[in-house]
Parts: structure tokens; C-alpha cells; sequence
């Protein structure tokens, strides 16, 4: 069969570029889809994973902790693996693990068992997310088509937030508790196999470079331990021997690191990357989002479960309001870069968030009902979803195309941290008032806590306001051009010293 060899018209092959790089975006917002919907689908089954594998109240967290623990000790390395060992590989390889982890969590018959899987169901996530960064941030140019498409991903993730909280309850009520497990393997499976036809090959990789081993092993572990000591500090107590222990190895790995990588001449995180004001503003934004919008959900959860007797079905219904205005914001987020600039919209996001997260303080209380927190969870959201498209966009902006893996790495990392310490820092904050309290009165205790942390919330989004001012002003109708120190040509350049 012979095939015609006359040119495509310069306005075809856009469309077929544009086409293929439409199916490619619509993997890499399922592949965000999937990620977040295993950060909240295992939640609301917990109470029943317990009960049918017989480990008690407290353990049962180590379900979520020991996800939790792992992604944020191999975020770094999965940065890395994406700029060396190709990035669709990476993203194939992590959607697998995935797969074959969620398969092994529905099968498993004692809490061993799962723990272990949801530890590799982290590593697969620490893969996947800055491979899949990356991917947006490489294959998209810097300006209005990245915006565009990191805010197509941010809506994902939203909607996994909604997705797994919702599925998470019917799955749960009707099917039982692996069936939380079961839904990821198709879904993942079909994921790593479109792969293979809608993302482009790897480049053949250049000069070779050195994966720098001793860097990985000392971080990894370093971020490891420091992780585990963050989320099990509030159950074990912070002065345990554990507890203890883990934060002193995690420092004394940490400083290694930081000796290995000033002397290797191929580093696994380069210190000059934090040259670039963007980045390194965009990962501190990054840290103090998770640390604030990103912990309302386990108490919004606590609320609603514990002191309001929701079901777990109830609970994900419940979660459908803030996570459409979430993927709103998202939207906003990514119209609002494109026209006045990132840091204006960054500025804009965390007022709105700020004011929401307030509001929210309304329905905090042992007695009200959830239309209190509606207005609240609204606004919040709306804010939540703006914030979440800028602060991508800020740091993958000024970064050369080889070097962002790692980038986004850092900015993943920075994330998971924000997440263990706000977590542990509001957990502890919470339960200062419920010790020894029993029925109504621990349910008092408990939304009088969770009122506090609220507001702390939003006291700690004018914080991310504040740290915002540092990216520098850009020029009346520059756009996106002129967020980072430099423009990407400057980016380029500064990576490549």
C-alpha cells in the first residue's frame, strides 16, 4: 500500500500536533485524577478495614501514614528518575506500581499486608507526580498553553478529591473495603498503556549522567524518617524514643545530603536551582498551602464523621460542593496567570482563601448543620483552586526543560512536608481540650478544637500571602514572561552553568 509523500500544510500539522498534545493532556489529567483520588478514597474506610482485619482505632492510621511516609521520602528521586531515565518511562513505570500495589492492597488479609502496599502505592505516587509535572511543563510551552494545561490537571485533582471521597463511600457500603483497592488497578493499568501511544518517546538520551546514588539513598531515607516523625509524633508522643530517633537520624542523612551534593559533580538536587526566585518562592507557597488548604479536608472529615455521625457515603457527598469550587478555582487560576500575571493571582487566591477559610468557622461547632460551612467551603475553595494553578506555574517557571523533574520534585517535596507538619502541628493543636472526654462532651471538645485550627488556617494563608510579595512584579501586560528572575531564555542559561 503506498502512502502519499506530498508535505502536510503547515496549518494541518498544527491541528494534528494540537490534537495528539489534546489526547496527551487528557492522560496526564487521568493519570492526576488517579493520584488524588487515592489521597481521600481510602479515608472513609478505614473504620471498616479495621474492624474486617481486627487492628484497632489508633493503627488504623498507619494505612493513610505509611502513604503518606514513603511519597514524601522518593518525591526527590522521582524527580531526578523523570530527567534521566525519560519521563514517559518514569510516568509508565509509576502507573504500574500503582497498579500492582492497589491489586495486593485488595487482597490483603492482615494489616501487615496493607500497610505494605499503601508504602508502595506512595513510592508509586512520589514517581508520578513530578514525572507527570514535567511532562505538562516540557511538552507545553511557559505562557498561556502551560497555564492552560496545569490548570486541566489541577481540575483532575479536584476532581479525584471528590471522586474519592464519593467512591470512596459507595465502594466501601456496597462492595466493601478492597473494593477502594480494586478501582485503581483498571484504572492505572489502562493509564500505563495509553501511555505508550499518546506521550512521545523519551529523547535518546546525551552525554551520560551519573544518578548520583549516595545523594538518593541519603535523601530518601533522610525525608523518610523525617516524614515518619512528623506523622506518628502526635500518636507515639513527641518525646518517644521512636519519635526521637527518627528526627536525629533524619538530620544527621539530611546534612549528608547536603555535603554529598555540594561535592558530586552530577547532584542529584543542584543548589543553583534555588538561584531561581520563582522556584524557590513557588516551593515555599507549595508548603504552606498543604500546611493550610490542604489539611481541611482530615478535619472537615473528623467533623463530619465523628462529631456530626456522618456515614462514610454522607461524608463523600458532603466533600461534591467544595471540590466543584476547587476545579472552578482552578479555572480561574489559570485565566487570572494569563492575564494579570502569577503573582497578582497568587495574591488574589490566598485572600480569597483567607476570607473563606474564616467563613468556614461558622459550622464548627458540636451543634451546626452543614449549610453553615456551604458559604465557607465555597469561597474556600474558590481561593484553594486559584492558588493551586499559580503556584505550579510560578515554580516551573525560569527552570531549563532537563531540569524539571527535579524541579517539580523539590516543589512536590515541599508539599508533602507542608502536609506531615500541618498535620501534626493542628492534630496536636485539636485534641489539647478532648483528654479523658467521653460523648457529648468529647464531641464538644472535639469542634471546639477544630474551630482553632480553622482559624489558624487562615491566619497561615496571609502567611503565604506575605511570601508571594518576594516573586518579582511584572510589567503591565507582560503576562507570564517576566515571573522569574529571568525570562526561560535566562533559565536555560542559569541551569546549564
Amino acid at each position: 500500500m503506498s502512502t502519499s509523500s506530498a508535505p502536510a500544510s503547515p496549518g494541518a500539522t498544527s491541528d494534528t500536533a494540537g490534537r495528539h498534545l489534546g489526547w496527551t493532556l487528557a492522560l496526564l489529567a487521568l493519570a492526576q485524577l488517579i493520584y488524588a483520588l487515592d489521597l481521600n478514597i481510602v479515608f472513609v474506610a478505614l473504620p471498616e478495614i479495621g474492624a474486617d482485619l481486627g487492628f484497632p482505632g489508633q493503627t488504623q492510621q498507619l494505612v493513610v501514614s505509611a502513604y503518606v511516609v514513603f511519597a514524601g521520602g522518593f518525591l526527590l528521586v522521582g524527580g531526578r528518575a523523570a530527567d534521566l531515565l525519560g519521563r514517559r518511562r518514569t510516568f509508565v513505570v509509576a502507573l504500574l506500581v500503582y497498579a500492582l500495589s492497589s491489586l495486593a492492597g485488595g487482597l490483603a488479609a492482615d494489616s501487615g499486608t496493607i500497610i505494605a502496599a499503601r508504602a508502595v502505592q506512595g513510592i508509586g505516587g512520589a514517581l508520578l507526580l513530578p514525572a507527570t509535572l514535567s511532562l505538562i511543563n516540557t511538552l507545553f510551552e511557559e505562557g498561556p498553553k502551560r497555564n492552560r494545561a496545569l490548570a486541566v490537571w489541577g481540575g483532575a485533582g479536584a476532581s479525584g478529591l471528590t471522586i474519592g471521597a464519593l467512591l470512596g463511600g459507595v465502594l466501601t457500603e456496597n462492595f466493601g473495603w478492597p473494593a477502594v483497592f480494586f478501582v485503581n488497578v483498571p484504572l492505572a493499568g489502562l493509564a500505563a498503556s495509553a501511555a505508550l501511544f499518546v506521550i512521545p518517546r523519551d529523547p535518546a538520551r546525551g552525554a551520560r549522567r551519573r544518578f548520583d546514588l549516595p545523594g538518593a539513598c541519603s535523601v530518601t531515607a533522610g525525608s523518610t524518617l523525617l516524614v515518619a516523625a512528623l506523622v506518628e509524633g502526635p500518636e507515639l508522643g513527641w518525646g518517644s524514643p521512636p519519635v526521637v530517633g527518627a528526627f536525629v537520624l533524619a538530620a544527621l542523612l539530611l546534612g549528608l545530603f547536603a555535603v554529598v551534593e555540594a561535592r558530586t559533580a552530577d547532584p542529584l538536587m543542584p543548589f543553583r536551582l534555588f538561584r531561581n526566585r520563582s522556584l524557590t518562592v513557588g516551593m515555599s507557597i507549595t508548603f504552606i498551602y498543604m500546611a493550610t488548604f490542604g489539611v481541611l479536608p482530615y478535619f472537615l472529615t473528623v467533623l463530619m464523621q465523628s462529631v456530626h455521625g456522618y456515614s462514610a457515603l454522607e461524608t463523600g457527598l458532603a466533600f461534591l460542593i467544595p471540590s466543584v469550587a476547587i476545579a472552578a478555582g482552578t479555572q480561574l487560576g489559570e485565566r487570572s496567570a494569563t492575564g494579570i500575571g502569577t503573582r497578582r493571582t497568587l495574591l488574589i487566591g490566598f485572600v480569597i482563601g483567607a476570607v473563606g477559610t474564616a467563613g468556614l468557622a461558622a459550622g464548627f461547632d458540636a451543634d451546626a448543620g452543614y449549610g453553615l460551612l456551604v458559604p465557607g467551603l465555597v469561597v474556600s475553595g474558590i481561593g484553594q483552586g486559584i492558588v493551586w494553578t499559580a503556584m505550579w506555574i510560578a515554580a516551573a517557571t525560569g527552570t531549563s526543560a532537563q531540569e524539571q523533574g527535579v524541579a517539580n520534585g523539590i516543589a512536590s517535596t515541599a508539599l508533602n512536608l507542608g502536609n506531615a507538619i500541618g498535620l501534626a502541628v493542628f492534630t496536636a493543636i485539636a485534641d489539647i481540650g478532648t483528654g479523658g472526654r467521653t460523648g457529648d462532651a468529647l464531641r464538644t471538645a472535639t469542634a471546639d478544637g477544630e474551630l482553632l485550627v480553622v482559624l489558624l488556617t487562615a491566619a497561615g494563608m496571609i502567611g503565604g500571602l506575605l511570601v508571594t510579595l518576594a516573586l518579582r512584579r511584572q510589567r503591565d501586560g507582560a503576562g507570564d514572561s517576566t515571573t522569574a528572575v529571568g525570562t526561560p531564555a535566562d533559565g536555560e542559561a542559569l541551569a546549564t552553568r
